[in-house]
């Protein structure tokens, strides 16, 4: 039996807490803001999310796919969200109703995974999720990512401008993370997601008044938060559907974590992780939480921390539920500056772009192959990019579609992958002709 290095462990483990935290904070807080909630049921939501995100990362990495994956809310599921509050006087709907047509969606796509997972239908979801629609997946997710990631970081003032020094020490964050990352050695280049956080945090907090993120105010429960669920039959067709392409999460990510162990995963990890995904994301539903789904991104920290072992995973999961069941912890890490947070996110995720490169190693394009890949990817990060109230006059049922570009870009690559056969035109079978 492998020994337990107390020291190293312990570090990696809090390392892994920050990591957690930092991914997961922003989200039921900016959800709780979108749909107007009062400061109880935002507490609630965000105590919520600390407990079953932690619990979550465990179960999956114990019995589910067994790899030290972030199991978190999906980023897709969470635009999506966000658009939808953005969009509610364009839907002409009140944010209750467009939340009740959200849970009901996630509750549908919840059930079919589950049922993916019970009946041993991951091999039709991987036929779905093709190699290459999983390598246009992963250039949109870093794309998508790190644009959240770099706002992030960027503080605007009221005002709508740059507010100078606090983007200068994010900025100085992300150099301090990447100079230890490529020039440090041993455990300064494993920690420095974890020294960055930290020497982030601290400088914050002697240059800059002390503001709090969120406080935790009122530790009540309330059921469906974001509105009962209805049958609003637009809202609730979107949400399934990025309910069902958010499983290509588990594949890619799956597939990214055994690549690096290299080893081959079974069927079964897929079956047990998308059981689980579907659990979480149906509790979650009644507490307003964004779906969840494994991390892919958390390859570019594995990556970056070169520390491979689950065993600071699982702990660091089991310590993160604890935080939310005492309010005082949680309160303590809502402190963090959210600029911080996301500069050191954005240094951690360079490191997906890498992992997209690598997926398509192997591959030699043409000019006619290279549209497989160029189209959908470029096609979706154009969209990412264009304001979304430009589609408010498209019909109802296709403006989530149109408006995010993940969507249509992962949609697109299915589309291209299902209906063209590719092999006929690389440089092999063209010769032939």
């Amino acid at each position: 039996m492998k020994k337990l290095n107390v020291l190293p462990t312990s570090i990696a483990a809090i390392q892994w807490v920050f990591f957690i935290f930092a991914n997961t904070i922003v989200v039921p807080v900016s959800i709780g803001a979108a749909f107007d909630l009062s400061a109880a049921d935002i507490s609630m939501m965000l105590r919520s999310s600390l407990i079953l995100t932690g619990a979550a990362c465990v179960l999956q990495g114990l019995w589910g796919h067994r790899y030290p994956l972030l199991e978190g809310h999906s980023g897709l599921s969470w635009g999506l969200l966000l658009n939808f509050s953005a969009s509610a006087s364009a839907l002409g709907m009140d944010l209750q109703t467009i939340g009740g047509g959200i849970a009901t969606g996630i509750l549908a796509s919840a059930i079919c995974m589950i049922a993916v997972g019970v009946f041993g239908l991951s091999a039709w979801v991987k036929k779905v999720f093709t190699p290459m629609v999983m390598s246009v997946y992963l250039f949109l997710l870093s794309a998508q990512l790190i644009f959240i990631f770099f706002t992030g970081m960027l503080k605007i003032t009221p005002a709508g401008t740059l507010d100078v020094p606090v983007s200068l020490l994010s900025i100085g964050v992300v150099l301090l993370v990447v100079i230890l990352k490529i020039k440090g050695k041993g455990a300064i280049s494993n920690f420095s997601i974890l020294i960055g956080i930290a020497a982030g945090w601290i400088v914050y907090r002697m240059i800059f008044p002390a503001d709090t993120l969120f406080s935790a105010g009122d530790h009540s429960f309330s059921l469906f938060p974001l509105g009962t669920p209805n049958l609003e039959w637009g809202i609730v067709l979107a949400t399934f559907v990025t309910g069902m392409i958010n499983m290509s999460n588990t594949i890619t990510s799956v597939q990214a974590a055994a690549r690096l162990y290299r080893e081959e995963p079974a069927e079964k990890s897929y079956n047990r992780s998308f059981s689980l995904t579907g659990l979480y994301t149906a509790v979650g539903s009644v507490f307003g939480l964004v779906p969840y789904a494994p991390f892919t991104s958390t390859i570019g920290f594995l990556e970056s921390t070169r520390i491979f072992d689950r065993a600071p995973f699982l702990i660091g999961g089991a310590l993160f539920s604890l935080l939310g069941l005492i309010p005082a912890a949680g309160s303590f890490l809502a402190t963090m500056p959210i600029t911080i947070g996301n500069a050191v996110l954005f240094a951690a995720y360079l490191q997906l772009f890498g992992t997209a490169l690598q997926s398509i190693q192997g591959i030699v394009f043409n000019s006619n192959t290279i549209f497989r890949i160029a189209l959908p990817m470029l096609a979706g990060i154009s969209l990412m990019t264009i304001d979304p109230k430009i589609f408010s006059e498209m019909p109802i049922y296709i403006q989530p579609f149109l408006s995010n570009g993940f969507i249509m870009g992962v949609l697109l690559s299915i589309v291209l992958e299902r209906s063209v056969k590719w092999e006929r035109y690389d440089e092999s079978a063209l010769s032939e002709k």
